[in-house]
């Protein structure tokens, strides 16, 4: 049998801060974390939290380590009970010591009725707090998306605050000059971050929902072969990839898009419709 590249691993919190008004940032550690992976920028795990009253998610039985038929396992599962399944990206995965770093958007400082399983959850996370992740055990793995081409000449990237941690992670990557166009849409200019890189970085923060594809038709972009990545809410994904490859006229191979999120729709109710596996 095929050893998969995915692995459950047990975690805890080892610390909780606010880095803005909207996002706060869980480091997590455990026994198991030297054999877990990242291929950096937008690399993608699954966390799967308790239900409240539990003191840590159900799992499936992963006693073999091996996760290849890990979503099936989780499905057969009964709903009420096992582990509330959400997407993220490793903001950062450190060594010496191993800790998984990270960040949830949680859309304003104050708790909210329109909070999801993961916002409440991370606005209470204390140290010593146990969720489940599914996570890569090698650095080439199918769970990230940001690959430009050899050929690229400059880079646009644009995103809302779900998709805020892997453009931070993306940008710390990039090589020193490259250019780089950003469009990043947040609630409120507090939830700005400093986003460190070396490239020669243009980075505009909106606070409209949506706005970014208008922003798009008023803004004069470098020369050259472009890699375009977009993520966020499906619905403005894509309008921007409509631009991008309708008006612009950039190859629709080199723009990547990924819908974080849909509007009016629940993470549970694409699970149920078998959309976000």
């Amino acid at each position: 049998m095929t050893e998969s590249p995915y692995q459950f691993f047990d975690a805890q919190v080892l610390r909780a801060e606010h880095l803005t008004p909207a996002m706060i940032r869980v480091a997590f550690g455990g026994t198991g974390l030297s054999r877990m992976a990242s291929g950096g920028r937008d690399q993608r795990i699954k966390i799967f939290l308790p239900h409240p009253g539990q003191d840590t998610p159900v799992m499936p039985d992963t006693d073999s380590g091996d996760a290849m038929d890990w979503y099936a396992a989780w499905c057969a599962l009964d709903p009420d009970v096992r582990g509330i399944m959400r997407t993220y990206t490793t903001r950062e995965l450190r060594r010496e010591p191993e800790e998984l770093i990270v960040d949830f958007a949680v859309h304003g400082a104050t708790p909210s009725p329109a909070d999801g399983p993961a916002t409440s959850w991370a606005r209470t996370a204390r140290p010593g707090a146990r969720i489940g992740v599914l996570a890569p055990v090698d650095e080439e793995n199918g769970a990230y998306d940001f690959r430009p081409p050899q050929d690229t000449d400059w880079l646009l990237l644009t995103a809302d605050e779900s998709a805020l941690p892997a453009v931070a992670s993306i940008l710390e990557t990039l090589p020193p000059g490259l250019p780089t166009r950003v469009w990043i849409e947040v609630h409120d200019l507090a939830d700005r971050q400093e986003l460190p890189t070396e490239a020669d970085a243009e980075i505009h923060w909106l606070t409209e929902e949506g706005a970014t594809t208008d922003a798009l038709r008023g803004a004069d972009l470098p020369e050259g072969t472009p890699y375009a990545w977009v993520a966020g809410e499906s619905a403005t994904v894509k309008a921007v990839r409509r631009h991008l490859v309708r008006d612009r006229g950039i190859d629709r191979k080199k723009v990547s898009f990924s819908g974080y999120w849909r509007k009016d729709t629940t993470t549970d109710e694409l699970i149920a419709r078998g959309e976000a596996a």
